[in-house]
């Protein structure tokens, strides 16, 4: 979930960047379940920057083929999940420079997650460090709230979440070019803590366990080793470990899957 289109105009995007992304061929753990599932993902992500800030979303679309799982019936699923975050640059906005240390830039963010397959939203305020270290394309930490808005039926016959405490989230994001020999590389992804929490579901009330998901990503530019367009094919892995998958203690995830980009 990391990562130009320039414009005169104020109020219009001065960059962008539009990907869809290809994740297959790995085995994630399916809460809930006890069981596994080869997990084929798509996702379309977007960022831009304006005048005073930048936005950031993505859409998730996972495809799900189940292995060693009875107490899922069904063999094959699929869900939508997605978010998006604004920052609002407190530097550019005040046109004070705010940097110290490391940091560049302070701005609040207003984060939104959309979980259709459990009917909701969590929204995230707070606070973004942008950083500037050396030989990054960004770097930045989010520190924000996790609070629940609405939610499903408790009558529901399937699994959708009514109510949750509130917590917060502490996300690390970065994106880091670099070349080997005549080919260019790039290590990009994000690391993020969420707190635990009490839910309570259609299913009814549980305590989340904290989680910790780490997703780098590793990138060839596979266009330029063609020797066509350069930044806009790649092809490498992302790894995903997720400890306590979802809040759900002892459930991790720990694999690798191929990675195709398309950026456009």
């Amino acid at each position: 979930m990391s990562s130009a289109l320039i414009s005169t105009s104020a109020s219009a995007e001065l960059w962008s960047n539009t990907e869809v992304q290809l994740q297959a061929f790995g085995e994630l753990e399916r809460v809930g379940t006890g069981g596994t599932a080869d997990t084929t993902i798509i996702t379309f992500q977007h960022a831009g920057g304006w005048e005073y800030g930048d936005n950031f979303f993505f859409v998730d679309y996972s495809r799900y083929k189940v292995n060693n799982n009875a107490n899922f019936p069904v063999d094959d699923s699929s869900e939508f999940y997605g978010e998006w975050y604004s920052n609002f640059s407190l530097g550019a906005i005040t046109g004070n420079d705010l940097s110290f240390g490391p940091v560049k830039d302070i701005g609040l963010v207003a984060g939104f997650n959309f979980a259709p397959e459990v009917d909701s939203m969590w929204v995230l305020p707070g606070v973004r460090f942008s950083l500037d270290l050396p030989g990054f394309a960004f770097a930045q930490i989010d520190v924000t709230g996790y609070m629940h808005q609405g939610g499903g039926s408790a009558s529901s016959p399937v699994f959708t979440v009514v109510d949750e405490d509130s917590s917060f989230m502490v996300d690390f994001a970065w994106a880091y070019p670099f070349k080997l020999g005549s080919t260019s590389w790039s290590i990009e992804g994000h690391l993020e803590y969420i707190d635990g929490r009490q839910q309570t579901s259609s299913f009814g009330t549980t305590d989340l366990e904290y989680w910790i998901l780490f997703q780098p990503q590793l990138r060839l530019d596979l266009g330029e080793v063609l020797g066509t367009k350069a930044n806009q094919l790649f092809v490498g892995i992302e790894y995903q470990y997720w400890k306590n998958k979802l809040g759900e203690k002892g459930t991790d995830d720990n694999t690798a899957q191929f990675l195709a980009v398309w950026r456009f």
